[in-house]
């Protein structure tokens, strides 16, 4: 009798495997179907979604299905709908909520304050979708990308006048083209990159993570990419309109942000190389307060490019229509901190400065002491979300970083800081496992979405990055990673994500993201969900990544399943089609996988709020 039971239960078992299989074929070709490019108003790279279904490779003993759906007591449905939540007014299409310019207005002029971050309060949060503009598409795959925008995507044209004769962008048609250009390399990005190649090693790999102040539409982060160089780049919102936003249209690395009075986002000793082209910045001032700020993030060996103003100022005042005496000052006063800092000046050529940070620690500690520097407190170097910038050195121990690797070899090499045990609790072996486990859950992330690397998603986010095993995992030429560490995560792991040549920010997730809407094509959630559970609404995470997240763009959850549920019923109002999937190691895993895309809708006039 038991094995006549038994074998009914195998055939029933089977019957049901074929119907679940042959159902998730049928998801992931409507998936495909759902992220074509605004219904074929995009570029032809979003029809290889359609694929998708066509070879749906199930592995036979991964269950795709939840065996968990609420039902067991989780989430008591009975008492409570669906919140829907409407459209906001087509008014709030470009809505950055920290950087609006409403609120900006109310502050301080000085020292930037007003282009500073200041987030709404509670109350005054929208709870609506914010719409895309009429007639968006997909962006144009990369490198595509790099050269033209939809102008529908964001139909601003101050800058193609404004930039005419510096080859910033011209406005052809239905697109925007970008040449290249920049008001210091106005015949073109790659030919000024070539002349910092003379002196920085840009070809190698010893120069990887670049920040770019005031970068404008961030050409110059956009001609790196082709030298296996990732620049952060960041300018604020202001009346030059959508320099960011056009940055992250093209496909490149780039936030909202300004040197005020608050550190910038970033840890210590976290890039190989610094740049400033003509980007404003009063460099001087306050005796050399953001030179300060730059030497914390710049790595010991690590470069400051400076070009333009007040560079070689005897032979441009006139050009510049400043006086002599003001840039000489200018110039003066940069070159001070530079000595006080221990940085070599390596060449000045034209409007070119190039310094390189000293890798001899111990001697630089002695000048400075020798000269009166006041130091900052080494515990605090990363300690940066929204502490006020100080009259101050940063104190480094370069030790470390001359074990740091050139890139790519960098990526899955063993990081100083784990190495030497920086990052408090956290051994070179559990580092290790953490980097085995995240290849484990990318391999199962592309079964899942196999157009994962692909090409479709150019701009991803990794919400709570850790040590950046997810981004080093999916690592390709095709896409890069923002590598967001939560203020409130239990680890302080940036440090070690910029170690492996990866990029990435501090952010609070209870506040809104520094970038403008629709401008990265994947999120991944990881546990995000947990680690704010007694912090803040997940009604505000979701409705700020739905501002963030492209039309047809995708999310993956990943979290315990009480906590899905809950967000699969909420994302359920807000225009997602969403399915919930098992651990990569079975329906046993209280850890759930949650897939997400957001439906392709544009704002109109009758918006609600």
């Amino acid at each position: 009798m038991a094995n006549k039971f038994n074998s009914g239960d195998n055939r029933t078992r089977s019957s049901v495997s074929i119907f679940i299989v042959a159902g998730l074929c049928c998801f992931f070709y409507l998936l495909g179907a759902w992220q074509r490019s605004g219904f074929g108003k995009g570029d032809s790279i979003a029809l290889e979604m359609t694929k998708s279904g066509d070879n749906c490779n199930i592995l036979p003993n991964l269950n795709f299905e939840t065996h968990h759906g609420g039902e067991a007591g989780i989430i008591d449905d009975s008492d409570s709908k669906v919140a829907v939540y409407k459209p906001c007014h087509s008014r709030f299409t470009d809505y950055t909520p920290c950087q609006d310019q409403g609120r900006a207005m109310t502050f301080p002029r000085e020292n930037m304050i007003y282009r500073e971050r200041h987030c709404p309060p509670q109350g005054e949060k929208l709870h609506c979708l914010i719409p895309a503009p009429e007639g968006y598409v997909t962006p144009f795959p990369w490198p595509k990308s790099r050269d033209y925008v939809p102008y529908a995507n964001a139909p601003y044209k101050s800058l193609t006048v404004e930039k005419a004769i510096q080859n910033w962008i011209q406005y052809e048609g239905n697109v925007f083209r970008f040449p290249g250009g920049g008001t210091q390399f106005p015949q073109g990005a790659d030919k000024y990159i070539d002349q910092l190649a003379s002196v920085v090693p840009i070809e190698n790999g010893t120069v990887r993570t670049a920040l770019d102040t005031g970068c404008g539409v961030a050409s110059w982060g956009a001609y790196l990419w082709k030298r296996n160089v990732i620049a952060m780049s960041f300018a604020p919102r202001d009346s030059h309109e959508a320099q960011v936003q056009f940055a992250l249209e093209r496909g490149v690395p780039a936030v909202i942000g300004v040197f005020g009075t608050i550190k910038l986002p970033y840890p210590s000793r976290a890039f190989d190389m610094a740049h400033c082209s003509r980007c404003l910045i009063p460099w001087g001032i306050n005796d050399g307060l953001y030179m300060k700020e730059v030497d914390r993030v710049l790595r010991p060996g690590g470069y400051w490019v400076l070009s333009g103003p007040p560079i070689n100022w005897k032979t441009n005042y006139q050009a510049w229509q400043r006086p002599k005496e003001e840039l000489q000052e200018e110039q003066r006063k940069i070159e001070e901190v530079a000595k006080l800092l221990c940085w070599e000046k390596k060449s000045e050529k034209g409007e070119i400065a190039i310094w390189q940070k000293t890798m001899d620690s111990a001697a630089c500690r002695a000048k400075q002491e020798s000269s009166g520097a006041t130091f900052c407190k080494s515990e605090e170097a990363d300690d940066v979300w929204y502490k006020k910038m100080e009259q101050c050195v940063t104190p480094y121990d370069n030790a470390n970083d001359a074990d740091l690797k050139p890139f790519p070899e960098r990526l899955n090499a063993v990081p100083p800081r784990i190495a030497s045990g920086s990052v408090s609790g956290v051994a070179v072996e559990a580092y290790l496992e953490d980097n085995k486990q995240w290849k484990k859950h990318v391999s199962a992330y592309k079964k899942i979405n196999q157009i994962l690397d692909s090409g479709r998603y150019r701009n991803i986010m990794d919400m709570n990055a850790g040590f950046g095993g997810f981004a080093a995992a999916l690592q390709s030429p095709k896409l890069w990673v923002m590598n967001v560490v939560p203020t409130i995560a239990e680890k302080n792991t940036l440090g070690v994500v910029y170690e492996r040549g990866l990029i990435g920010i501090y952010h609070d997730w209870c506040e809104a993201f520094s970038t403008y809407p629709r401008t990265y094509d994947l999120i991944h959630a990881n546990r995000v969900f947990s680690l704010y559970k007694d912090k803040c609404d997940f009604e505000d995470i979701l409705l700020e990544m739905d501002r963030i997240l492209r039309p047809e763009g995708a999310v993956i959850f990943r979290d315990e399943v009480d906590v899905l549920v809950k967000v699969k019923k909420m994302i359920a109002g807000m225009k997602w089609d969403s399915k919930m999937m098992d651990h990569e190691d079975g329906p046993l895993v209280p850890e759930k996988i949650l897939v997400a895309v957001k439906q392709y809708w544009v704002g109109n006039s009758t918006s609600s709020q």
